[in-house]
């Protein structure tokens, strides 16, 4: 499992519509970026109570990262 299928799989288990979650990736300067995009309807439930669940998805895929010795990566979470 590479990244990109580990934080779609990570936000999946937590959007109440999974099938609109789009994670892509792509390598600028020494670091890999991960676009998160969802529904603006599921923007609550990934932000969280006072973006708890946001940080939280970053920290785990950060430890995902580092395990995997994929480098630095930035998470971007958004709307559409």
């Amino acid at each position: 499992m590479n990244i990109v299928e580990f934080a779609e799989y990570l936000v999946n288990s937590i959007a109440p519509s999974k099938d609109m979650v789009k994670v892509t990736s792509y390598e600028e300067e020494n670091e890999t970026i991960i676009d998160i995009l969802v529904p603006e309807s599921d923007m609550g439930a990934i932000i969280g109570h006072a973006g708890k669940n946001a940080k939280a998805i970053r920290t785990v895929i950060q430890a995902f990262a580092t395990i995997h010795e994929v480098g630095r990566v930035k998470i971007n979470i958004d709307s559409f």
